[in-house]
């Protein structure tokens, strides 16, 4: 991975970050609602709560990267 990136890359980066933050809204405010529902008990049931959640953002980040992509099929050859 580049430490810098160009300024199209940074654009592009960007772009993604939106889309990805806009895909993922509401596994966003499903991890805040588990934290604020939780109390004290961060651990346990909500860790692996909140993990799954997370396991599903990174999904759609690739799902949101892929279709970004000019070569990426829309479905099968």
């Amino acid at each position: 991975m580049q430490a810098t990136l160009t300024p199209t890359q940074e654009a592009e980066a960007r772009q993604l970050a939106e889309a990805i933050a806009e895909a993922a809204t509401e596994e966003f405010l499903q991890i805040a609602r588990t934290l604020v529902g939780s109390g004290d008990n961060l651990f346990g049931k909500t860790e692996f709560t909140i993990r799954d959640v997370l396991l599903r953002v990174g999904a759609k980040v690739y799902q949101q990267h892929l279709a970004q992509k000019k070569t990426a099929m829309k479905g099968p050859a």
